[in-house]
């Protein structure tokens, strides 16, 4: 791994409480961590086009924050720095890390970061592949090396012998998280844990005071068992905007399922939830013939930014998808094309 030397992420904009919390990524953020696609990765066949959809995502990103970009080696970053030229990036704002990679899931696999009345603390859980289907020995050791070498400064990681992915869970800043009984109780991670233990675990790590538990939700093709990110969404701490589908195949039965369950929620002060429903894109498939899990709700906000997939389809402009953007705390938009392997 290359040293960090000048090129170290300071943590010290991120929002400070009483309590150490679990923040909502539409607070104020230090930087986005991005792993490059290469020829090891899940996306091989879809190189060099998916190289070029991650040069505008990060073009788009450092408009608004620091990206921290792994490579695997110096010869993808010299290609790295390359393609971003070419999109007329703004290098500085860029910092390269060579570490060894599985893949491309930084939100799953990287630090969860904490804040409380001594500033940022980085929480590196437990990753295995998504429940073992994949190869993971290098990603569950991306955090430690990048801390390692300096990359985080001076603040802390602390190991957590629990898996959890990123992605499976998703907050409101104030002590709520939304998550998938499916996902975080699956006996693939952490041998089944009930629904208590769960809780015990985000009331302890992550300073989760109440979990709203999702029973349906199934994107077909989903490979993630359930993850929250692609189905359900916190765009204020008083609304959520969510995956609508009104048809009347197994996908949207379940969805609409999962739309019954969310309008039962509410908020710590007894008021319903907003809803803000998402419509899905038509069906897309791959090149085997099966179905892909695309969805509007995967996007990624930023310092006062909501980057949101597209993915050539009508929708990409439907009415209530534009509202629920504008509704994730006054963020502008920008959509970006959306690559599935």
């Amino acid at each position: 791994m290359n040293s960090p030397s000048s090129t170290t992420i300071d943590l010290g904009n991120a929002v400070t409480d009483v309590k150490r919390r679990l923040p909502a990524e539409w607070e104020r953020q230090s930087a986005v961590m991005v792993a490059w696609p290469h020829a090891k990765t899940d996306w091989r066949e879809l190189l060099p086009g998916v190289g070029t959809c991650y040069a505008e995502i990060t073009a788009a990103i450092v408009n608004f924050e620091t990206v921290l970009i792994c490579v695997a080696d110096d010869t993808l970053k010299e290609h790295v720095q390359t393609l971003l030229r070419t999109k007329q990036t703004d290098l500085s704002k860029i910092i390269f890390a060579t570490v060894p990679y599985n893949d491309t899931w930084t939100r799953d696999y990287g630090p969860l970061c904490t804040v409380g009345p001594n500033g940022p603390q980085l929480l590196d859980f437990q990753f295995n592949g998504w429940g073992g289907r994949y190869s993971a020995q290098f990603d569950n050791q991306v955090s430690s090396r990048l801390h390692a070498s300096g990359y985080f400064g001076d603040h802390e990681l602390v190991p957590v012998s629990w898996v959890l992915e990123g992605g499976a869970i998703d907050t409101d800043g104030q002590g709520v998280a939304l998550t998938t009984e499916r996902c975080v109780t699956h006996g693939s991670r952490n041998n089944g844990p009930d629904r208590s233990q769960v809780e015990k675990i985000f009331q302890q790590q992550l300073g989760i005071r109440k979990v709203l538990w999702l029973s349906h939700g199934d994107l077909e093709g989903d490979d993630t068992d359930g993850h929250i990110d692609q189905l359900a969404r916190f765009c204020t701490p008083d609304s959520i905007a969510y995956c609508s589908d009104e048809g009347r195949d197994a996908q949207a039965r379940s969805l609409q399922a999962m739309a019954k369950e969310l309008g039962s929620f509410h908020r710590q002060d007894g008021k319903p939830y907003k809803l803000v429903p998402l419509p899905v894109p038509q069906p897309i498939f791959n090149k085997a013939g099966e179905r892909l899990p695309a969805s509007y709700v995967n996007f990624l906000v930023i310092n006062d930014a909501v980057l949101v997939p597209q993915y050539d389809d009508p929708a990409d402009t439907h009415p209530p998808a534009m509202g629920a953007r504008s509704d994730i705390n006054g963020r502008n938009d920008a959509g970006m094309r959306q690559l599935l392997a």
